[in-house]
């Protein structure tokens, strides 16, 4: 088995460490690949790399590099069946999910290189005769992208494909756990007329490599996908140098069912969250609020809901809904909180234990009735495949409720009550509300937590500004007659 190289300044090199990484597939217990445990001076050698490419880039007509980008995404869709493959072996998941991220992939290529031509400045009034003052839009610089694992083709996407077409470079290290589809973009990248060293690829742990690239004087920006722990860590070294961070960090997202939710709409649609990548993302409904009139039938309904999904290996079974948790670590964490919680009181409707299978980090989908607001099963991330279900009765309690948190990324709202969905959707405090339908955002959104849940965001408009600093010229045009 041949590990991954690294990829910096255009061409292929061996890491200056000796240690590597065994990358396993979640469903087999099986090694599927090896890179390299990269050190700081790879870092330094990358991030070189990028910042002195990164001044031809800026000067690239800005159409240029939109063409660029447009077609990494078109090469990935040549590809499109190897993505899937390797994302269903690196990380678990069902099919459908798999090629659903590679398709979102895909069209955020595409939709970003269409922002070429749209980033624009502004000339602004001046108080003073003969002189303009214009407000000019530049890449930030240097990109830090650090990619978790649980969608490492997607969130790939949203930091290659912003930073490459605003003009800034970038240096990406995927996790450690799933580097095996950045591995076979990188070598797209490789097969492309591009300038060496805008795009750079390292492999190994986040406590080196993230934190010599957040420390790092010529990183401009790091922009991290990831725990709240380790966004903690990259805040505190990208201070040495103020250095500006995006992260996108946990999330804890409510779902509101209240008495005159549509219970089909609430129930096909809590599943979809909880459950999507089997339950690790960090916009699953991760707890849910439902009136207590309607509550015995909404938990009903939703226990056979999660019951008709199907537990498997996603690479041997096409039909399998959710797939295993990405390792022995998270399986366990899920398994003590489903004990703390039914020590705590909540009721395991349906799951509360491993699957069947005989390898692999399988978890049964779990419903917790029960459940009280201050169990810690209800406060603390899960991320797996678990949903606590608290009653409330009044739309005061809950909006209470959903709000005392300290994350602030996805909620949700199941009502067909118009003045009720807006007083919530206008009183809930996060980033995102969803309102009769699953937690999945769009390209052209923008995706970004409150409080804990990260700082700045991604998608749409207002995603690729994070990328662009802001100059403003005051231009006298009369000084030569005074």
């Amino acid at each position: 088995m041949q590990p991954h190289k690294l990829y910096i300044n255009g061409e292929y090199v061996e890491s200056t460490g000796s240690e590597f990484i065994d990358i396993i597939n979640p469903s087999t217990e099986e090694v599927i690949s090896r890179t390299p445990k990269g050190t700081e001076e790879d870092v330094n050698k990358a991030v070189e790399a990028a910042f002195h490419a990164q001044k031809e880039w800026e000067l690239t007509p800005a159409i240029k590099r939109g063409e660029a980008v447009r077609e990494m995404g078109d090469k990935i869709a040549e590809k499109r069946d190897t993505f899937i493959q390797l994302l269903q072996e690196e990380q678990g998941k069902a099919y459908e999910l798999a090629s659903g991220e590679i398709d979102l992939a895909i069209d955020y290529f595409r939709y970003m290189s269409e922002w070429a031509r749209r980033i624009e400045g502004e000339i602004v009034p001046s108080d003073r005769p003969n002189e303009n003052i214009m407000v000019y839009k530049k890449p930030i610089g240097v990109v830090a992208g650090i990619v978790p694992w649980n969608f490492p083709m997607f969130i790939l996407a949203r930091k290659v494909a912003t930073s490459l077409v605003t003009g800034c470079s970038i240096v990406l290290k995927p996790s450690q756990q799933t580097p095996n589809t950045a591995a076979e973009f990188t070598k797209i990248i490789d097969g492309m007329d591009l300038p060496k060293g805008i795009y750079n690829f390292i492999t190994g742990t986040g406590g080196t490599l993230g934190n010599a690239m957040a420390t790092h004087e010529k990183v401009h920006m790091i922009s991290m996908t990831g725990s709240v722990g380790a966004g903690t860590k990259v805040m505190e070294a990208a201070a040495q140098n103020i250095t500006k961070v995006n992260l996108e960090l946990g999330g804890k997202a409510p779902a509101i069912v209240t008495a005159n939710a549509n219970l089909d709409v609430a129930v096909e649609n809590v599943m979809q969250s909880r459950l999507i990548n089997n339950g690790q993302a960090c916009t699953n409904a991760e707890r849910v609020y439902v009136h207590e009139s309607v509550a015995e039938e909404f938990i009903n309904r939703l226990q056979k809901s999660f019951e008709n999904q199907k537990l498997g290996n996603p690479l041997q079974d096409k039909e399998a809904d959710v797939g295993p948790l990405i390792s022995e670590d998270r399986i366990q964490e899920v398994e003590k909180m489903v004990e703390s919680a039914v020590s705590e009181g909540a009721r395991i409707v349906t799951g509360g234990k491993r699957g069947d299978q005989e390898k692999g980090f399988f978890y049964e989908p779990t419903i917790l009735a029960d459940a009280t607001h201050d169990m810690t099963v209800v406060q603390e991330e899960i991320f797996g495949p678990v949903i606590p279900v608290v009653t409330f009765s009044t739309i005061d309690e809950a909006i209470e409720k959903g709000n005392d948190t300290v994350y602030g990324l996805s909620s949700s709202v199941y009502t067909e009550d118009l003045s009720e969905a807006m007083r919530i959707v206008n009183e809930l405090k996060f980033g995102e509300t969803y309102v009769n339908r699953e937690n999945m955002e769009a390209v052209q959104g923008y995706h970004q937590g409150l409080r804990k849940s990260g700082i700045g965001g991604a998608d749409g408009k207002h995603g690729v500004e994070d990328f662009l600093v802001t100059q403003v010229v005051y231009m006298d045009y009369n000084s030569s007659k005074k």
